[in-house]
């Protein structure tokens, strides 16, 4: 079985002129997409199968990530159903030449594994061995009930 910390994936992208919009700052299409690529990863580190997106909640773009800085993606598995995998995500926007960071975004991802045919795999049961297994999931379920309370 696997553990949240085993799936916890931190990587780093600098926003390009390419990547900004009007505002000189990561459009967010760009911050979401990269979120989908980090959680997708971390998703199939835990189920040993591709995985696919099947739904993300509640997103929030609290501050924007400008031209030239770093945004800073954390992602890891909280929580598993039959075939689907709950990610939690995190993005902080980091300055490259101090290293101060600020979040920006954050959210929860659902994921499912799938077969080469797209159909759904059952995945393993999350392992929650040390405390920094117990602290990734208790952020993950605290997320959820901020989401449905």
């Amino acid at each position: 079985m696997t553990t949240p910390t085993e799936t916890y994936i931190e990587n780093r992208e600098r926003i390009q002129p390419n990547q900004t919009n009007n505002l000189d700052t990561a459009h967010g299409g760009i911050v979401m997409m990269l979120m989908d690529e980090i959680g997708a990863m971390s998703a199939m580190r835990f189920a040993g199968e591709t995985c696919v997106t099947a739904r993300v909640e509640s997103l929030n773009f609290e501050r924007s990530i400008p031209r030239g800085d770093v945004a800073v993606v954390e992602s890891w598995v909280y929580d598993a159903g039959r075939s689907s995998v709950r990610v939690r995500l995190r993005v902080d926007r980091q300055e490259p030449r101090t290293g101060e960071r600020e979040r920006t975004s954050e959210s929860c991802f659902v994921f499912v594994a799938v077969d080469a045919d797209g159909r759904p795999q059952a995945v393993p049961e999350l392992a929650v061995e040390t405390d920094r297994d117990r602290e990734l999931r208790a952020e993950g379920l605290d997320a959820d009930e901020e989401t449905e309370g």
